[in-house]
């Protein structure tokens, strides 16, 4: 039975649900886009850029950990984004905010496609890939806070974990439509043909997908809730917003969104970026195989995700999340020597798993990062705990576990590595309030009076 407190905060004014939908459709559209884009470098510096871009050292894994390092600069540049564009967000809107990231990263990819490779400009190829890297991180580190909160600000407090998981769902999506793209043309061509000029097709075809997805934002609405609280800022002068306002009135938020952001990182880009290193360069696994079962593991974690946003919104954030954290420590440890009898049907359940696992954590995120600030301040607090954590997390991930392999010849120090990692995370989630129904109006007036 529901609680006074709970039926007081359910009466608040809530958008048609015909709306919610139009608002995660756009949401979607293009998250779809410039996740497309942004795992499409992943895909590509595991399949190709390690040989395309960078001299031969006489080890393959070599070029794949130099070509990880340029994927990382991607993840260093993602916090100078999510503090410039969450600032830009919370003052003019999350709408302008997203419409410029999904331009600026569609210029990059695209770019990225037309790139020559070492054999013909020797240094000047890796130094091109790295500067586009950076506009893309930079881009995308602006997305994802504006994404997840154009859909959380406007979802009825009972089913916000539930509606906000939807732009989580469009990452799958992203990464499945890259997958594709690579799968397609490595089937089509030639492996020569592919490693030489094939890859470029995916990225040039970034171009079309923008358009899409920038036309699909241009029909969406602020939420009443930002439009609000930015006529009060207006109003209020001496009211603050943005990244140093957040760090100064809300430090503990800020590390628990970081905490909670560590090991989901983690989980996932050793799930689908360091799989296809570690079954291609110790079992020679067959290129397109590799697509095809990440192909298949993207369709089941979309397939998951909002599900379990509803299932946080009926027993509540913490032991969703707490779940997945639990769950993905031990994935490895069962992972690798599925992925070691070479069963193809063996390999893509070890990947759908460990997606499986890891959508524990990332369908109640948007939510929970969400309760955790004020509207004035929201896009910046989100944005900084979720990017500043990927330099820490995502970048060095598949870094670290391709040297580890390296080093070593085996997969225990990764799976050490994620345990690690998903203890951390659940001591962040094990210090949350649950918020599950809680109104974003009271956050705001909480604020208020704390300000007073």
């Amino acid at each position: 039975m529901e609680s006074p407190a709970a039926a007081q905060r359910s009466a608040s004014p809530e958008i048609p649900t015909s709306k919610i939908r139009r608002v995660v459709a756009a949401s979607m559209a293009g998250t779809v886009v410039e996740w497309y884009e942004f795992f499409l470098y992943a895909t590509a510096a595991s399949l190709v850029f390690g040989t395309f871009f960078f001299p031969s050292s006489g080890s393959p894994l070599d070029g794949i950990i130099a070509a990880f390092v340029t994927y990382a600069v991607g993840f260093i540049a993602r916090p100078l984004g999510g503090i410039v564009f969450g600032q830009i967000g919370d003052r003019f809107g999350r709408k302008p905010t997203l419409q410029a990231t999904i331009i600026i990263v569609g210029a990059a990819t695209f770019l990225m496609g037309c790139l020559p490779g070492f054999a013909s400009v020797g240094y000047w190829a890796p130094a091109m890939l790295v500067a586009l890297r950076f506009i893309q991180g930079f881009a995308v580190g602006g997305e994802w806070g504006g994404a997840v909160l154009l859909v959380a600000e406007q979802s009825p407090n009972r089913s916000r974990a539930f509606w906000a998981s939807w732009p989580q769902a469009a990452v799958p999506v992203g990464n499945l439509l890259a997958t594709t793209v690579l799968l397609v043309t490595s089937f089509v061509l030639s492996p020569a043909a592919f490693l030489d000029w094939g890859w470029r097709i995916a990225f040039w075809l970034s171009a079309v997908i923008v358009l899409v997805g920038f036309y699909i934002r241009t029909h969406v609405e602020e939420a009443p809730i930002f439009l609000e609280a930015k006529k009060q800022v207006e109003q209020e002068k001496a009211t603050s917003f943005g990244v140093v306002e957040v760090l100064r009135r809300y430090p503990k938020g800020v590390v628990q969104a970081m905490g909670i952001r560590f090991a989901e990182n983690i989980v996932y880009y050793i799930v689908v970026s360091f799989s296809i290193v570690y079954l291609k360069f110790v079992h020679s696994y067959d290129t397109s195989q590799l697509l095809l079962a990440l192909l298949i593991a993207h369709v089941i974690h979309f397939a998951v995700i909002p599900p379990l946003g509803r299932l946080a919104d009926r027993i509540g954030r913490k032991p969703v999340y707490l779940a997945g954290a639990i769950l993905s420590a031990t994935w490895a440890f069962f992972a690798f020597p599925m992925f070691d009898t070479l069963n193809p049907v063996v390999i893509v359940a070890a990947v759908s798993i460990g997606l499986v696992f890891h959508a524990g954590m990332y369908a109640p995120q948007p939510a929970v990062m969400a309760e955790l600030f004020p509207t004035r301040m929201r896009y910046s607090g989100v944005s900084l705990g979720a990017q500043v954590t990927a330099i820490l997390a995502g970048s060095l991930a598949p870094i670290l576990a391709t040297q580890w392999l390296r080093d070593f010849g085996s997969w225990l120090p990764i799976a050490l590595y994620i345990v690690a990692a998903c203890v951390l995370t659940s001591v962040a989630v094990l210090s949350l309030k649950e918020t599950r129904g809680i109104s974003l109006r009271d956050i705001d007036a909480a604020d208020a009076a704390r300000g007073k």
